[in-house]
């Protein structure tokens, strides 16, 4: 009778709250099929909670419930999952990330790649092998045949690693991508993709390249602009990347444009007042943001680590959920689902409910992580499970986030991890797939799988297997000839690329195609010729300049924006006149020709010694893959206000020192009269030659022509000498400075 009583008691909780001694749960959500549980309403560290427990703990829309495909033991700390192509699912898994607050161990070589297998087909894995063992903390995996490519965290290197013998472990690795240098950051702010795009190059974040695979290697395409966001990367049905930025609290960044062309953002690409705001089901008190960063009731108000991002393009979920953008916030426990809205050509993210999320838990160790869509045309989630979400920079001692971890004790939960499957009542998992040891030919129907999945997955796999027997069954799918779909008649085009067996006359064909999407690839494919000065293909991508689909305006803009042919000239400057009220059309001309001047950047260096350029280019690379995730990478700041703005910055671009001590130990509190919700991170882990890479890059890009170079002019660049000295200064220096302290440290230096 008392456990009765007891259990009656926990389920009329009605709020989720923390006190500062006690941890309430959740117990019941009329919109939702499931409560949380806590064994103690006493107990001030939150009960981890078993799978069973978890799933139930999910809030889902009506129809729609959670699938449990893997938990610990037979994974821990999982970060990425994919797929063969008969759906064994390889699983890494970062298991040294943040073990503690100080990050204890964090660097040890003991993360693995496990791989698991279904046997009996009942959609839950029942079979486990360690794939790959000794890793460090492994970050980005992808697929090819029977292969595996993996990057593990502080190199920018990639190998192949392959299972010959059929015991589920690997027995020969062999490199894919090899740099020879170690990637620069901290583990959060380093790599994470390796996504195969429509477009058959295969795209990561940061840093600046994109791959073609090529008989077993990775063959690298620099991007002048940069890459783009953090931690996930996905793309569309028609081949547009979606990038995050959580350093910089941007929940959606980098999908106007592929990279290639330029760098575009839009400040109302989601409504900051709208799309920000996030509501979770629990409180949150954990945030890196402190108080700034929560609500009254202790829930975080605004994203601060969005990830793992995804499209959805499965086929056995409700069709009104294909196309939408799927992003996590671990540290909410949701997922953010979003409509994507063309306005114009101009892409926007809005969210698909009122005032709460696609997802959310009362599960308080519930940290997803990265998003899919399967084989069987179902949701994935990846789901950490465990108490610290935060890299160890982000949890010193001292700091508002490592308060709250000490006292609720939450950083001993860790070695934990679930993958779920999101799925519907009305719908029934789909068929495991069966594309290795196939012929091309077999694998051609699959191009137009109404899942998503299956199309990427037959394309790559065929263009893998390069066999030109199939090219004449491609053109006649690409033509529509034995196609059902447009998506279908779209990758056969793709394919024929990757095969490099793409003709103009599968272009000029595909050009007048019904469908706008395939009218855009087709112009998009044409840049084949378009770079080879072919003047017919030029003149008859012109003639669809009044094409009413603003998709294809844009893609004639971006293929033909760089020509230097005078009838391709004549093309863009046209479109420019038409669409002078057209945002994006106006937009993507600015952002091509920045990134033409990137192509050149060295012209703007010629007043400098060469010791001064590789200083201001070497920070060049830095600051895109670092700093501009907050402060953009124009200098100018981000729409979420997530920290100042560089340019005209006058406290970094005065006073070099100022700007070395800043960027050493740090910043924190007001920043002329306005508060930001993060602390300026030190830096001084890093050697003089970087620091003073990226405050001579800083000096040189965001300040005035008066500051650069000349006789009387002060000069943007900063010694390593500078950084050692002022090292030598401030070595016992531990806290970072605020504004007050630099200007009177300046003064008194000064007097």
């Amino acid at each position: 009778m008392k456990n009765t009583y007891s259990l009656l008691i926990l389920f009329a909780i009605s709020a989720i709250f923390y006190s500062s001694n006690t941890y309430f749960s959740l117990s019941e959500n009329k919109e939702a099929r499931i409560y949380s549980f806590s064994d103690s309403l006493h107990s001030r560290t939150p009960t981890p909670l078993t799978p069973e427990q978890s799933r139930l703990a999910f809030r889902v829309p009506a129809g729609y419930h959670m699938e449990l495909v893997a938990s610990e033991p037979m994974i821990a700390e999982p970060v990425a999952i994919a797929w063969d192509g008969n759906a064994r699912m390889y699983v890494a898994q970062m298991e040294t990330y943040t073990q503690d607050a100080d990050g204890t161990g964090t660097k040890e070589k003991k993360s693995r790649v496990m791989l698991l297998e279904d046997t009996d087909n009942d959609g839950k894995m029942d079979k486990s092998t360690v794939f790959i063992k000794d890793l460090l903390l492994p970050r980005m995996i992808l697929c090819v045949n029977h292969e595996l490519l993996v990057n593990e965290t502080d190199t920018y290197d990639i190998y192949s690693y392959k299972d010959t013998n059929g015991d589920g472990v690997a027995d020969i690795k062999k490199p894919a991508y090899i740099l020879g240098k170690v990637a620069g950051g901290n583990l959060e702010h380093q790599r994470s993709g390796l996504d195969w795009n429509l477009d058959n190059y295969i795209y990561q974040t940061y840093d600046a390249v994109r791959f073609r695979y090529t008989k077993g290697v990775l063959k690298a395409d620099s991007m002048p602009s940069g890459s783009n966001g953090q931690w996930g990367l996905t793309h569309d049905n028609y081949g547009r990347l979606f990038f995050s930025r959580a350093g910089g609290e941007n929940a959606g960044s980098g999908f106007q444009i592929n990279p290639k062309y330029g760098a575009l953002e839009f400040s109302d690409a989601y409504s900051e007042e709208k799309f920000s705001p996030v509501y979770p089901i629990i409180s949150t008190p954990d945030v890196q943001g402190g108080k700034p960063r929560l609500n009254p009731d202790s829930t975080l108000n605004h994203f601060t680590a969005a990830n793992g991002q995804s499209i959805f393009r499965g086929d056995r979920l409700p069709s009104d959920l294909v196309g939408d953008y799927l992003v996590n916030e671990p540290v909410a426990r949701i997922i953010r689902r979003a409509k994507v809205i063309n306005n114009q050509g101009k892409t926007q993210l809005e969210n698909a409910y009122d005032k709460k999320e696609f997802i959310a838990s009362s599960d308080f160790y519930f940290r997803p992580n990265n998003t899919y869509t399967g084989p069987d045309g179902c949701l994935y989630i990846v789901d950490m499970s465990r108490g610290i979400i935060q890299e160890s920079n982000w949890t010193p001692k001292g700091s508002f986030l490592r308060g709250k971890i000490d006292y609720y004790g939450i950083g001993k939960v860790n070695q934990r991890g679930r993958i779920w499957r999101l799925v519907h009542d009305d719908f029934k998992r789909g068929p495991q797939p069966k594309m290795l040891d196939v012929s091309a030919k077999s694998l051609l129907a699959y191009l137009d799988h109404p899942n998503g999945w299956w199309r990427d997955n037959a394309q790559k796999q065929i263009i893998i297997l390069d066999d030109k027997s199939v090219v004449p069954a491609l053109k006649a799918m690409a033509s529509g000839i034995n196609s059902k779909s447009a998506l279908g008649r779209l990758h056969a085009l793709w394919t024929l690329e990757g095969l490099n067996a793409i003709d103009k006359p599968t272009i000029y064909a595909a050009l007048k195609d019904t469908d706008p999407q395939v009218r855009k690839a087709a112009i998009w494919i044409s840049e084949i010729f378009l770079k080879q000065n072919d003047q017919t293909m030029i003149s008859t991508i012109g003639k669809m300049i009044n094409d009413e689909n603003y998709d294809i305006k844009t893609q004639i803009l971006l293929s033909l924006g760089s020509n230097k042919s005078e009838l391709a000239k004549q093309i863009v400057q046209e479109i420019m006149t038409q669409n002078t009220n057209n945002q994006m059309i106006t937009s993507v001309k600015k952002s091509i020709d920045k990134n033409e001047d990137a192509k050149i950047y060295g012209i703007k260096l010629a007043g400098f010694t060469a010791p001064e350029r590789k200083l201001i280019l070497a920070g060049g690379e830095i600051y895109k893959s670092l700093c501009s995730a907050c402060h953009g990478a124009d200098g100018k700041g981000l729409p979420t206000n997530a920290a100042p703005a560089l340019r005209g910055a006058k406290h970094i671009n005065a006073d070099k020192d100022i700007a070395i001590r800043i960027l050493m130990n740090g910043l924190k509190g007001p920043i002329e009269g306005k508060t930001y919700p993060s602390v300026m991170l030190a830096m001084n882990d890093n050697s003089d030659e970087w620091i003073a890479s990226i405050v001579s890059y800083i000096r040189y890009e965001f300040v005035g022509t008066s500051m650069r170079v000349g006789k009387g002019r002060q000069s943007a660049v900063v010694q390593v000498s500078d950084v050692k000295k002022i090292r030598e200064q401030h070595v016992g220096k531990t806290e970072p400075w605020t504004i007050e302290e630099l200007d009177q440290l300046s003064t008194a230096i000064n007097q």
